[in-house]
């Protein structure tokens, strides 16, 4: 049996369900949920940068009725978590989901997989460099088909960087439809919609890495 790595740990908070992590979770599902519901579109493509055991939109999908309209590729580099992820969508039956191991820091992990109408950013730029986190959004309009939703993550910590991330988005070409900093907890989740012009992939190059 081999040692649990630190991001199959990181997922344990889970398990409480009054944890900040938990309460996250059930941010991002609920946007998720609600833009599925926003969408009529008889095929929605989703990837999931640093996807993690895929809780967010495996969580979601297993519970709908129209899950297989969404064709969806989880980025995950742990094998563990990879494994889990695989697993829970084997028991939800989602087969329209690639989970995929792979660095979702470099562009070329996300051939086949974009141009996606909504990306998950969850997890994300709270691990990386404020330079990364700057360099990931001016190229996330090469995986943003037209009229994209992008939901992500990050926590508040001194110094706060998310007034810098939502200008960012904003001069990519994003509109902020939510924002949530929860007073009693350092997480906050955002969701902007691309208005700007889908850009083709470039699939070489790095867009970020991991600092832990």
């Amino acid at each position: 049996m081999t040692a649990q790595t630190h991001w199959q740990a990181w997922h344990e908070p889970y398990a409480d369900e009054g944890s900040p992590l938990s309460r996250r979770l059930r941010l991002v599902q609920q946007h998720i949920a609600s833009w599925l519901d926003q969408r009529s579109d008889e095929r929605l493509t989703v990837v999931s940068a640093c996807a993690g055991q895929g809780h967010d939109l495996i969580g979601v999908l297993a519970s709908r009725p129209d899950a297989q309209r969404v064709h969806g590729t989880l980025l995950e580099y742990d094998a563990g978590n990879v494994a889990a992820a695989r697993a829970a969508a084997d028991q939800a039956r989602l087969s329209n989901l690639v989970i995929k191991q792979a660095d979702a820091g470099q562009l070329s992990s996300y051939v086949g997989a974009v141009p996606a109408d909504l990306v998950l950013m969850v997890g994300v730029f709270g691990n990386i460099s404020d330079a990364d986190v700057k360099r990931t959004i001016a190229a996330l309009p090469r995986l943003c088909a037209e009229g994209a939703s992008v939901i992500w993550t990050r926590a508040r910590r001194a110094p706060d960087l998310t007034p810098a991330v939502r200008g960012w988005l904003r001069d990519a070409g994003y509109v902020e439809e939510a924002f949530h900093a929860p007073d009693d907890v350092r997480f906050s989740v955002g969701v902007h919609r691309f208005e700007g012009a889908p850009q083709p992939l470039d699939a070489a190059g790095t867009v970020f890495t991991f600092l832990h």
